[in-house]
């Protein structure tokens, strides 16, 4: 944008944060070393080697704008990050107070609202211009009033909660409003446990899941190192402004749009899964739902497993010992996302039910991979203060990291041996997480049955070696002196945990883990970088490329475009993800990304993942739709990342479809179905679709983050009419659409009907998705950008 700005004549310098902005790097570690004394060290010393460049061009910007703090790698988790440190509740600027408030740069933003704060989740586009003191516009949500009542029962989690209340809410309906959870009930919820609640709005498509200030936010503002005074001036400020909920006082009856209950008495233990986060399965009918799964013909719910191969065995050696797989084996079991690793109830819980299995006697098999990321510092210190943390690294879950890890799907390699037995013999191999997102192809291309559970059940789905089992019927294990060991004998009780969260998690912790943050680590200090307020751009770079975005921009807008004999690229079906659109994870060795990185020397070994090469759109571009479990419909049921190009019938990779259509000046879009653009809020699910030129995305629904994005990328956004779709329209992708959009921005109105026509001859009706007036000025500008950048030079 700066370069932009030079370009046209303008200040460069205006391209800076007029906003407070707090970047935490979080997402680049990968679980390389496991199982090992060592592997915090290990893994980071790796991560800084294939990031060296990443890292130096973050850091250049440290310095180059002002307004903004960079957190160095290695630190935690953002969202832990805020709630613990960085969140204020509310601001004194020079004397004045109001209210904190944040816009982040990922999905699980909502963590803060825990903490009384509101806040969401946009992407980097939608950021970039708040930053830029560009206001953010919406339509007035509707707010849903969650009532909470009772107290959880004894060995209930708040991931158990968590996942009980998402699935509530998915079938509530919930897209795009906000959740106020009031009642008796939640003054029962530690401020950790509101935290796990309104990290995972995403998960159940709200904007916000907020919960009130109250005194548990008071104390855990004193718990987590901000001082007296300042807690003293938050409750001040609250109660004055009628914000403060008081639940000693009684309570006044709120309006709501909407209205949903829960006695948490009735919340029980549970997963999510195989494939979605609001699949929840209560742990009694695991078993029974597992291998309905195995069962079921391919999708959310189903693999698809012929009835006689469904008690197949792989038997094979792991390090020199027999080892076996079947399906629903557990090759991976981590403790990861700040969804869970800011929650010291169910941590302590998994040191506990670590500690109770060592003394039994019970171990996890060698070839689980097993890790343990917490989302901050802290975590480790209050796990070695319980004495607790040796029992997990005895089972295997050793410190690996502080980052997102599994979750983003940095997961990192299996050992070669597991990762044949489960090729060579087609077994659906299971990853047990504690984290928030289990979609297809997210958290390790081998793991095609994912499971959202809590710390404590990941320990134990890691010790029982598989998730096809009944926990109240069948052991977990045999202990030492042969007796069969069941998950009641090693799970503690609430009191127990209550008592070791009492006597390990304590303020000095805090204070001391937060103190340190900002003076980073010796690799991340010893980083030099220019000085230059623009930056040099490397053109052999792999990592960091300058954009296309405003290449040929002139000061006038281009104005509104239709569409006119567009070819479908892609023709998918309801729930595509953002990690469909645009994986985070691997690079395929034989995706067009790879074939790029390979033709510019880099060895295989080295390729990192999506996420890590996310400042580079020659990647990123190739990378879009390149999720290995992506169903294409132009495929007729064929899974993986290709598509027909529709004039020579051939089937090809996406990317190279779309460059065919670019070459030959054809427009593109995109068929979809219900809720299409779920999950993270990854701007380049906007970024790579308009790089291979398509110009409209028609959806049954679009979920609120991605929409915005593509707004953004200045995509046209379409829905088709109530029970109409691709499917009743009898649409199949062969024909070629124009759509008819008035070429003057003044006729054109927020959410207006747009028609529609094929080459075959149908016709048929559309909702433009352009929400606001504002959403209309950025399409006329090609994207919120470029919109944002006329607008700075004219000031």
């Amino acid at each position: 944008m700066r370069d932009a700005m030079n370009k046209l004549g303008g200040d460069s310098n205006k391209i800076n944060p007029l906003v407070p902005a707090d970047l935490v790097i979080d997402h680049s570690v990968q679980v390389d070393v496991a199982r090992n004394e060592n592997a915090v060290q290990e893994n980071m010393a790796i991560e800084f080697q294939r990031n060296k460049e990443r890292f130096g061009f973050l850091k250049w910007g440290s310095t180059a704008f002002h307004n903004m703090l960079v957190v160095p790698p290695g630190s935690g988790i953002v969202h832990q990050v805020n709630l613990e440190y960085l969140g204020r509740v509310v601001f004194n600027t020079d004397g004045i107070l109001y209210p904190d408030s944040v816009v982040g740069t990922d999905s699980h933003t909502t963590m803060i609202n825990g903490l009384g704060v509101s806040g969401w989740g946009v992407g980097g586009i939608e950021a970039e211009a708040a930053m830029l003191g560009q206001p953010m516009s919406m339509v007035l949500p509707g707010v849903v009033g969650f009532k909470l009542s009772g107290k959880l029962r004894n060995g209930v989690t708040a991931t158990d909660l968590v996942l009980t209340v998402t699935q509530m809410l998915r079938k509530h309906g919930a897209v795009g409003k906000f959740v106020e959870f009031q009642g008796e009930g939640v003054g029962e919820l530690s401020l950790a446990d509101r935290a796990t609640i309104a990290n995972m709005s995403p998960e159940y498509g709200a904007t916000m899941g907020f919960f009130p200030a109250d005194h548990v936010t008071l104390e855990y503002l004193k718990l987590t190192g901000r001082s007296d005074e300042t807690v003293a001036m938050i409750e001040a400020y609250l109660r004055a402004n009628r914000m403060f909920v008081d639940y000693n006082e009684p309570q006044q009856e709120r309006v709501y749009s909407s209205y949903l209950e829960l006695d948490l008495a009735d919340v029980e233990p549970c997963v999510s899964g195989p494939k979605r986060p609001h699949d929840r399965v209560p742990l009694r009918d695991m078993k029974a739902d597992w291998h309905s799964c195995l069962d079921n013909k391919v999708g959310f719910k189903g693999f698809g497993v012929p009835k006689e191969e469904q008690n197949k065995v792989a038997k094979f050696p792991f390090h020199g010992q027999p080892a076996e797989l079947k399906h629903g084996s557990v090759v991976i079991a981590a403790i990861t996302s700040c969804t869970n690793t800011s929650n010291p109830s169910v941590m302590l819980g998994a040191g506990l039910v670590a500690k109770k299995a060592c003394e039994l006697g019970l171990e996890v098999k060698p070839w689980t991979k097993t890790s343990l990321a917490p989302g901050s510092g802290v975590v480790t210190e209050y796990l070695l203060q319980s004495g607790l943390q040796k029992y997990l690294n005895q089972q295997g879950f050793h410190i690996v990291g502080y980052g997102c890890t599994t979750c983003i799907g940095n997961s990192g390699e299996l050992d070669k041996s597991v990762a044949s037995a489960i090729s060579d013999n087609d077994i659906v191999a299971a990853a047990v997480l504690s984290g928030n997102r289990n979609f297809e192809g997210r958290v390790h291309p081998l793991a095609r049955a994912n499971y959202l559970a809590s710390p404590p059940l990941v320990v134990a789905y890691a010790l029982a070696g598989t998730v096809d089992i009944d926990f109240d019927k069948e052991p977990i294990g045999t202990g030492k002196d042969g007796k069969s060991i069941y998950l009641k004998d090693v799970w503690p009780s609430n009191e127990e945990i209550a008592e070791v969260v009492q006597s390990s998690v304590l303020p000095d912790m805090f204070k001391s883990t937060y103190e340190a943050i900002t003076k980073g680590n010796p690799m991340w200090n010893s980083l030099s970088v220019p000085s230059s307020t623009l930056y040099t751009w490397d053109p052999n770079s792999t990592y960091i490329h300058e954009p296309p975005y405003f290449k040929d921009m002139a000061m006038d807008p281009p104005g509104p475009h239709g569409v006119k004999d567009a070819y479908c690229l892609v023709n998918l079906g309801d729930s595509i993800t953002t990690d469909h659109i645009s994986p985070a994870g691997s690079i395929h060795k034989d995706s067009p990304a790879a074939k790029y990185l390979l033709e510019r020397g880099v060895d295989r070994k080295d390729f990192n993942s999506y996420g890590s090469r996310r400042g580079n759109d020659e990647v990123m571009a190739r990378g879009t739709f390149a999720n290995i479990r992506l169903v294409n419909k132009l495929l007729n049921g064929e899974v993986g990342p290709k598509t027909i190009h529709i004039p020579t019938g051939k089937k090809l990779y996406v990317f190279d479809a779309a460059t065919r259509y670019k070459a030959a000046g054809q427009d593109t879009i995109v068929l979809a179905g219900a809720e299409y653009g779920t999950g993270s809020s990854r701007d380049w699910a906007a970024k790579g679709p308009m790089l291979l030129g398509v110009k409209a995305v028609i959806a049954k629904s679009l979920e609120k983050i991605h929409r915005s994005n593509l707004v953004g990328m200045g995509i046209i956004p379409l829905c088709f009419k109530p029970a109409q779709d691709a499917d009743t329209l009898g649409l199949t992708g062969h024909e070629r659409y124009t759509i008819d959009l008035p070429s003057k921005i003044s006729e054109i109105r927020p959410g207006q009907d747009v028609t529609v026509t094929t080459d075959t001859g149908k016709s048929f009706t559309c909702t433009l998705r352009f929400d606001t007036e504002v959403e209309l000025a950025y399409f006329d500008h090609g994207g919120i950008l470029p919109y944002v950048i006329r607008n700075l030079i004219k000031q």
